[in-house]
């Protein structure tokens, strides 16, 4: 069969991508730092003195959080519209992204005289996070069961509430939320190796249980009587995917913030080249969301500027979400007139 090695093809493809952009992420940045040498600094085998800190200790658990959000969020956008069965859904549907931001906005205007605030953020936001999943998915529960577009909607109504109690709060306090636009808009700036270790367990399980959920989702889109002719427990199959996308999306938030788009571009262009088998879909979605945000946070990188302090040893540079935004809104301008079509 054509597939087969056409999928084997595509997959090389994508991930060889996410590694040669792997390695440019580390080299970029103050001091550029060639491939080569970059290489060499993994090994533990640098050629500069201090090659070593630089790609180890200060860039490498950015490229690491880049590969690691993307493949969540790619994942989680694919399972996402497998359930609600919406070529337009996406990570931030879920509640979840809202559900970060608003824990954030809450806790960053009244951190007053807590010890190491930035350290506990995080694991505030992935709180809200996960909190925002829950009550999407309780609220779409009735009697055990789910419907794909009482899902949307209630993830709607869910977003347009945290999102105007958000904006109350951040009215309210002022300038004490001078540290929440980055993880509005979602960035990877700073990011250090307390982030990886946070984001790790998710990634570890969420995304082996994502790809593991192939069959399911398969027969998840067919329609209801053909998917139980087969024995698919419908109702059991969409909550737990659902709540696999949300772990997904909620562990990204927690160290990213809310990265919009990856969730629905990288889904999309999956299917675009291999059709909608999941087993095919799901992990090349996955490599796609890697591929996506690591060559955004280079574009990103590359439009930064030198912060107004000698010392710091980061750039002051675009938030990734941003630079996504650039390239996701056309996408969801496009796929919208298509789904009118």
């Amino acid at each position: 069969m054509r597939s087969a090695p056409s999928f084997a093809a595509l997959t090389l493809f994508a991930g060889t991508a996410a590694a040669a952009l792997f390695v440019l992420h580390l080299g970029l940045g103050t001091v550029w730092i060639p491939p080569d040498r970059v290489i060499l600094a993994l090994l533990d085998r640098p050629t500069e003195p201090t090659d070593l800190t630089i790609v180890r200790e200060l860039r490498l658990p950015r490229a690491i959080l880049g590969l690691m959000v993307g493949s969540m969020l790619g994942l989680s956008g694919a399972l996402l519209q497998v359930v609600m069965r919406n070529r337009l859904a996406e990570p931030g549907l879920t509640g979840v992204s809202t559900g970060g931001i608003l824990a954030a906005v809450l806790f960053l205007a009244g951190m007053w005289g807590l010890p190491h605030p930035g350290r506990l953020l995080p694991f505030i936001v992935l709180a809200g996070a996960l909190a925002g999943g829950i009550v999407v998915l309780l609220m779409t529960s009735v009697r055990g069961r789910i419907d794909p577009l009482r899902l949307v909607l209630t993830a709607v109504i869910v977003n347009a509430i945290l999102g105007s109690l958000t904006s109350i709060v951040m009215l309210r306090a002022g300038e004490a939320l001078g540290g929440i636009l980055p993880w509005l808009i979602g960035s990877l700036n700073g990011r250090v190796w307390d982030d990886v270790w946070l984001a790790l367990p998710w990634a570890a399980v969420g995304i082996p249980a994502g790809l593991l959920s192939a069959r399911a989702a398969n027969l998840l889109q067919l329609d209801d009587e053909s998917g139980r002719a087969l024995g698919l427990p419908l109702q059991p199959a969409r909550v737990t995917l659902f709540g696999l996308a949300a772990v997904l999306a909620a562990g990204a938030v927690s160290v990213s913030g809310a990265i919009a788009f990856v969730g629905l571009m990288a889904p999309n262009a999956a299917r675009a080249v291999v059709g909608a088998d999941a087993r095919r879909v799901l992990p090349l979605s996955a490599l796609i969301g890697c591929v996506l945000l690591l060559a955004a946070d280079l574009v990103a990188q590359s439009l930064s500027i030198k912060p107004p302090i000698p010392s710091s040893a980061y750039r002051v540079g675009l938030p990734v979400g941003a630079v996504l935004a650039v390239f996701g809104a056309p996408l969801l301008i496009i796929l919208l007139r298509r789904s009118i079509r």
